[in-house]
């Protein structure tokens, strides 16, 4: 009897399955899409799938059954999309901004910051954000920038003999932060003189942490990550309650100390002061301290929640990039001879000449160099959506509560877009669709750092390449998914100094 009372559970099961899946199955039966058994879809995909073979994963799924696949994982359907049309629709949608459920891993850190919200949330916050990244005041992030830049010069001087083969991941990754708690926090931690800063490290293990749920699919549910990795998730919270300790402290010191100011300049010039050579309106802090939504100010929480979100999403990207265009550069010698001469006649070749936004604008080849970088190496290689309505391309629908997964990277490199993609071509003709090259996505939920990026990047390109020759030593790149996109093998090269004037 106890057979025939675990065949018609199983049976009711596989009835329960199918009823709840049939309406979508309808609406997608034209797409193709991997083997999905009953109940379990098509987990067996990411079975032992570790962190490294994500990028793998998105090329064999392309490869395999084509630009927009469906798929089941358990019971929640999803799409793999790096068709062209699909994307432009997704990504301009004026209502289709929320993010899908990989994002849920960062709710216990970031709780609803920008990245995370949607919605009234998500458009009220944008507001108040955007004037942080003001023309005005990002032309005053170029010293911090500058600063940093010319401190990773001095720390890479030391291997430039040109035999030395030298991993920028680690010096490029502490560089990136510096820059990043200065102009959100408007504090310095000094990671690049101080590796052991426990900042760096809480934010490193975050990481890791994140990576480890987000490939470990029974990781995901809060409480099966409690039951089945008790040690990681503990971990998790204590890290997370130490870096919400550090962002508290600092918007609490800044806090009393803006206080104590307005009762001296006011509030309209308070953006305006000058503390220990920073500008405060030079932090994203600040602006947020003085924010209103509806009339009433933001509180400790909400500020928190969005710095936390920017030294997430402004990290690592920068690094990325910063890496991923350098690395390139070392491998094309013709493409450094271009950059190098237009740096020097932008820049002269003088060690401590004052860098400016004017100097930035001149750089126009260099733009083209990391634009080029960042086709083939998007630092965020892909973008979820969960769609709230059916929504229709070509006949084709996206029923609703799909998960989608918008792959980036495959859809940059895709030779139906970018002829002979896997050349590195500063310059190269733009596909006619803006949406083909979005590495800082597009639409309503663009990065609203892009243009602190880019100029982050420029600066620390020219002083790299001004002070140094860029040698192809060591392993190639090996593209893999660590949250942002890095390499397996780091950024490998070496370095020799140029002969400049003093």
């Amino acid at each position: 009897m106890l057979w025939f009372f675990f065949l018609c559970v199983l049976t009711l099961c596989l009835f329960a399955d199918y009823l709840w899946k049939r309406d979508v199955n309808d609406k997608c039966d034209k797409l193709p899409g991997p083997l999905n058994l009953p109940i379990f879809g098509c987990i067996w995909i990411y079975t032992h799938m570790q962190p490294d073979e994500l990028i793998s994963l998105g090329h064999y799924i392309r490869n395999r059954f084509g630009r927009v696949t469906r798929f089941w994982v358990l019971h929640k359907h999803a799409m793999f999309v790096c068709d062209l049309r699909v994307t432009q629709m997704l990504l301009s949608h004026s209502t289709e901004i929320r993010k899908n459920r990989m994002y849920d891993l960062l709710a216990d850190w970031l709780a609803e910051g920008l990245l995370v919200s949607y919605g009234a949330k998500w458009l009220s916050r944008r507001r108040v954000i955007t004037p942080a990244f003001h023309f005005s005041i990002l032309v005053d992030f170029v010293r911090i920038f500058d600063q940093q830049a010319q401190i990773l010069v001095g720390k890479l001087e030391k291997f430039a003999d040109g035999e030395q083969i030298v991993d920028l991941e680690n010096p490029v990754g502490l560089a990136t932060l510096d820059v990043i708690c200065e102009s959100a926090m408007g504090v310095r931690i000094n990671a690049q003189t101080d590796e052991k800063c426990e900042y760096v490290q809480l934010l490193m293990e975050m990481t890791r942490i994140i990576l480890r749920r987000y490939v470990t699919l029974v990781y995901h549910p809060i409480w099966l990550f409690k039951w089945l990795a008790p040690r990681l998730a503990k971990r998790h919270v204590a890290v997370t309650a130490a870096l919400h300790k550090f962002t508290k402290r600092i918007i609490k010191e800044r806090r009393e100390e803006m206080l104590k100011q307005q009762t001296k300049i006011g509030a309209k010039q308070l953006l305006h002061n000058d503390d220990s050579g920073i500008k405060r309106r030079q932090a994203l802090l600040d602006v947020l301290l003085l924010a209103t939504i509806d009339g009433q100010p933001l509180n400790d929480a909400d500020i928190r929640e969005e710095v936390d979100t920017f030294m997430f999403e402004g990290h690592d990207t920068t690094k990325s990039g910063i890496g991923f265009t350098l690395w390139c550069i070392s491998r094309n010698a013709d493409v450094q001879t271009k950059v190098y001469t237009e740096i020097a006649n932008v820049l002269g070749t003088a060690e401590h000449q004052a860098l400016t936004q004017g100097h930035l604008t001149q750089l126009k080849y260099t733009e083209q160099v990391i634009k080029e970088a960042l086709r083939m190496y998007p630092p965020v290689p892909y973008i979820g959506r969960i769609i709230k309505e059916d929504c229709y391309v070509d006949g084709s629908c996206i029923p609703k509560d799909t998960s989608v997964l918008i792959a980036i990277y495959e859809m940059q490199n895709d030779a139906a877009y970018f002829p002979e993609p896997h050349r590195f071509l500063p310059g190269r003709s733009a596909n006619d669709n803006p949406f083909a090259f979005v590495p800082f996505s597009a639409g309503p939920r663009n990065c609203i750092g892009q243009r602190f990026a880019m100029l982050e990047m420029k600066v620390f390109i020219a002083r790299i390449v001004q002070m140094f020759e860029l040698l192809p030593l060591g392993a190639d790149v090996v593209p893999t998914m660590r949250v942002v996109l890095k390499s397996e093998t780091g950024w490998q090269m070496g370095f020799r100094k140029r002969k400049i004037s003093t």
